[in-house]
């Protein structure tokens, strides 16, 4: 039986991908520099210090990662304040598997950005933990941000679901032991590979209900 669901923020309850994409480009640009071939999908999942090092020693941007990471950052967090991207229906989902489940919070965003979001949101009090991937060792896919969840949360992985979107976050939460519920992106698709781990693939944040998460089986315990 499902205990707690552990939500992603980026893709899941905003549509933020766009306005990283947009606000990381420009201040690239800034410098002189573009994006590499691959920028965008590697930079999805990466935590804060992974993506500003990408930026600052793959693609070239002449400042440190840590001024890199501030600069973004502060960008990032003014968009917020000024005009959140909600994804349609994703409050509402909270709230309402927030009724039967204990909830979570597991993003590759800063915490700068997660409490920026659910302030904005007036989503504060929905969750019973919220970690960022740049308060465990390694960012998604690895699995450190869900087993934190868990572990804070004082239950197993395999009583936890996980709602993602990006190819990183599924098979982070996959690899961490949690039945995954995949809202796939239509923008950024996930990968076929990472998508084939989900017990559970929707097309609308509509379809997450009490109901679909308590009919989940975990993977791990099949067979």
């Amino acid at each position: 039986m499902i205990e707690a669901v552990v939500f992603d923020l980026d893709g899941v309850i905003i549509d933020s991908e766009e306005v990283w994409e947009e606000v990381r480009r420009g201040y690239v640009a800034e410098y002189g520099r573009e994006f590499l071939p691959d920028t965008q999908d590697r930079m999805m999942g990466m935590s804060t210090g992974e993506w500003s090092t990408h930026l600052a020693e793959e693609v070239g941007v002449p400042r440190t990662p840590e001024q890199v990471a501030g600069d973004v950052l502060a960008r990032m967090a003014e968009r917020y304040r000024d005009d959140l991207p909600l994804i349609p229906g994703s409050v509402e989902a909270v709230r309402r598997l927030g009724a039967r489940f204990t909830l979570a919070l597991a993003s590759s965003s800063a915490r700068i950005l997660i409490d920026q979001v659910l302030a904005t949101a007036g989503m504060t009090d929905a969750f019973a933990v919220t970690l960022s991937t740049e308060e465990v060792p390694r960012g998604k896919p690895a699995p450190d941000v869900y087993l934190a969840a868990a572990d804070k949360l004082a239950l197993s992985p395999r009583v936890c679901a996980a709602v993602e979107d990006s190819s990183n976050g599924l098979r982070s939460a996959a690899a961490a032991g949690m039945a995954v519920i995949a809202v796939p992106h239509g923008v950024y698709p996930p990968a076929p590979d990472a998508l084939a781990g989900a017990s559970l693939v929707i097309t609308s944040l509509s379809d997450l209900t009490v109901t679909a998460v308590e009919s989940l089986s975990n993977p791990a315990d099949r067979g």
